[in-house]
C-alpha cells in the first residue's frame, strides 16, 4: 500500500535547520521548495492500488530520488547511500538529519512500479510543469543537448540462441505455427529454450547445425502466411531479420543448396537481443563498448535543468544527436 508522510521526522528538518547551506535554485533547492507541487500523494494513487500489506516509502521521497540519481548518474546503491548521509539530498526530499533512507533494491521497485503504470514519464512531465509554472528558466534562453548510454538487462545473444529463440516465439505467437514447425523444422527441439546439443569444437558441427537453423527459419517462413500488425507480424517480421543479419551463403553456395555460415562482418544496426529487439551494440569510443539505448537530454547549462529528453537505439539510423535534436526542440525547427 502506498506511504504517507508522518508529522514526526527523524531529527530536525534538514532544510528549514541548512537552508543557508543550499545554494538558491540548485537541484536540492529546487525540491525542498517545491517537493509538494512537484510530487503530490495523489499523483502515484494508481501506483499502489491496493490497501493492504505493509506501507510502502512515501513514493514522494523516491520521487525525488530518482531525479536526483538520474542527474547524478549514480547506481542505486550510491543514490541511497548519498539520501542517508548527504544533507542536500535530505533537505531535497524532505527528511528529518537522522532519517537513515532506505534499502537500494526500493528504487529497482519503485522504477518498476512507474514502467508498468499508465504514465511512465509522470516525473519527467510534472517537473515541466512546475518549471514552466514557477519561472525557473525564466530569460535563461541557452540549451545543450547531450547523449548518454544506458545499458540493457538483457544479455547480448549469438546467432544460434536468437534463432532458437525467434523460432520459439513464431510457434507461441503466430497461429498455426506449431504445426508447420513440426514439419518443416528439424535442426532443433524448439521446446527446449538452450541451445542445440552438438559438438561445439567441431567446427563442421557448427557449420551444419547454422545451415539448419537457418534453413529452418526460411522453412517456417514460406509455410506461414502474413499477419496482420500485432504480436504474430512482429514474431514472423523479427525471425526473418534473425535469419539473414548475420548469416550468407558458405564458400562455393548462392545459398540455394541450403549451406550457410556466420557472415564475416556485423550487419549495420544489428540487434543484439531477440529479448528486447530495440537494444544495439553501442561503440561509445575505441576501447567502450556496451548493448543498450541511447537517451537524448536537452538541458539549460546553468541549472542542470532537463527540458526535453528523447529515447533512440543505440546505433543505426536516427541514433545521433542531431536525429534526436528535432524531438528535443520542436520550437527551433528550421533554425
Amino acid at each position: 500500500m502506498q506511504g504517507e508522510r508522518s508529522g514526526e521526522l527523524a531529527g530536525p528538518d534538514v532544510w528549514e535547520t541548512c537552508r543557508e547551506l543550499i545554494p538558491a535554485g540548485s537541484v536540492f533547492a529546487f525540491p525542498a521548495e517545491y517537493r509538494d507541487a512537484l510530487f503530490p500523494a495523489v499523483m502515484f494513487a494508481d501506483m499502489y492500488p491496493s490497501r493492504n500489506g505493509r506501507p510502502s516509502v512515501p513514493p514522494q521521497v523516491l520521487a525525488v530520488t530518482v531525479v536526483l540519481q538520474a542527474l547524478h548518474n549514480l547506481p542505486d546503491h550510491d543514490a541511497a547511500l548519498s539520501l542517508r548521509c548527504d544533507l542536500r539530498w535530505k533537505a531535497a526530499c524532505g527528511l528529518g538529519l537522522l532519517d537513515p533512507g532506505f534499502h537500494p533494491s526500493l528504487l529497482t521497485c519503485f522504477r518498476r512500479r512507474l514502467a508498468r503504470s499508465g504514465d511512465s514519464a509522470r516525473l519527467f512531465s510534472k517537473v515541466k510543469e512546475v518549471v514552466a509554472t514557477t519561472g525557473a528558466l525564466a530569460g535563461k534562453h541557452r540549451r545543450a543537448l547531450d547523449s548518454t548510454v544506458l545499458d540493457d538487462a538483457v544479455a547480448t545473444q549469438d546467432t544460434v540462441t536468437q534463432l532458437v529463440a525467434a523460432v520459439r516465439r513464431v510457434i507461441r505467437e503466430v497461429p498455426g505455427a506449431g504445426e508447420a514447425a513440426a514439419a518443416a523444422c528439424s535442426a532443433h527441439d524448439y521446446r527446449d529454450p538452450g541451445k542445440p546439443r552438438i559438438a561445439w569444437d567441431d567446427e563442421e558441427a557448427r557449420a551444419a547445425l547454422v545451415s539448419a537453423l537457418v534453413n529452418d527459419a526460411l522453412s517456417l517462413l514460406g509455410r506461414l502466411p502474413a499477419q496482420p500488425e500485432g504480436p504474430a507480424a512482429d514474431a514472423l517480421g523479427l525471425l526473418a531479420l534473425v535469419a539473414g543479419q548475420d548469416v550468407e551463403p558458405a564458400a562455393g553456395s548462392d545459398g540455394t543448396d541450403g549451406r550457410w555460415r556466420i557472415a564475416r562482418r556485423t550487419a549495420p544496426d544489428r540487434m543484439v537481443s531477440v529479448t528486447d529487439p530495440d537494444a544495439r551494440h553501442i561503440h561509445k569510443n575505441r576501447a567502450r563498448y556496451q548493448d543498450g539505448f541511447k537517451a537524448h537530454a536537452d538541458f539549460e547549462p546553468e541549472t542542470g535543468l532537463f527540458t526535453a529528453v528523447a529515447l533512440t537505439r543505440g546505433s543505426g539510423p536516427g541514433s545521433h544527436d542531431a536525429a534526436a535534436a528535432p524531438a528535443c526542440w520542436p520550437a527551433r525547427k528550421g533554425r
